[in-house]
């Protein structure tokens, strides 16, 4: 029985810390310290990192299910940039669509209409999701799609999204300035950054 316990106390010790070891690889390689000078990176690494990361509040907690992240990533070439800037825009992203599901699930149940479809996969379940496209759009450009199936927004706040103070969270509990440094960020690097709304969700 000692012996039992024994083995399973070290086999948890081992798995925790491999899982230490893996965040504390990605924290490195998501703030890039070092590196910070234009450098070619592979993108895809940085946005496995940022979600690694976020990955407890992508866990269901109480009243809250399971964030379901789907990954659709190209074949991407090496992109030249400043990784850690490059990083803060996919943590902005991403915290923001799993800042809007959760209001989405407190507001209301997603409709059925509103769950992402992929090729001819489709969910069989009404939890929220997020799903990250990556696509080369020619020899100069590759486009990183990070969309949700949230309850969206108005034109009205999609037209002011990237202004500077810009919030529609309540007095105390955001900066608007998310998305304004996510513009400044990817406008540095020679990109564009837009928000769309389909008829569901939102996509950047």
């Amino acid at each position: 029985m000692v012996k039992e316990d024994l083995l399973k106390i070290l086999s948890s010790i081992k798995i925790g810390s491999e899982r230490i070891w893996e965040i504390v690889l990605s924290l490195r390689n998501f703030s890039r310290l070092d590196e910070a000078e234009i450098k070619r990176v592979d993108v895809h690494e940085g946005i496995n990192s940022t979600l690694l990361i976020l990955g407890n509040q992508l866990k269901g907690q109480g009243k809250y299910p399971d964030i379901e992240v789907i990954k659709e990533y190209g074949e991407l070439p090496q992109v030249d940039c400043y990784p850690g800037q490059l990083n803060q825009v996919f943590l902005n992203l991403l915290t923001n669509a799993i800042d809007i599901l959760r209001e989405s699930i407190i507001g209301y149940p997603l409709p059925e209409s509103n769950i992402i479809r992929t090729g001819n996969k489709q969910s069989t379940n009404h939890n929220p999701q997020i799903r990250i496209v990556t696509e080369v759009l020619d020899s100069n450009q590759v486009m990183i799609r990070v969309i949700d199936n949230g309850c969206g927004m108005t034109e009205k706040v999609r037209q002011k999204i990237f202004d500077p103070f810009f919030t529609t969270k309540p007095v105390g509990s955001g900066t608007g300035l998310r998305m304004s440094i996510c513009y400044q960020i990817v406008d540095k690097h020679g990109g564009q950054l837009k928000c769309i709304t389909p008829l569901h969700g939102t996509e950047f």
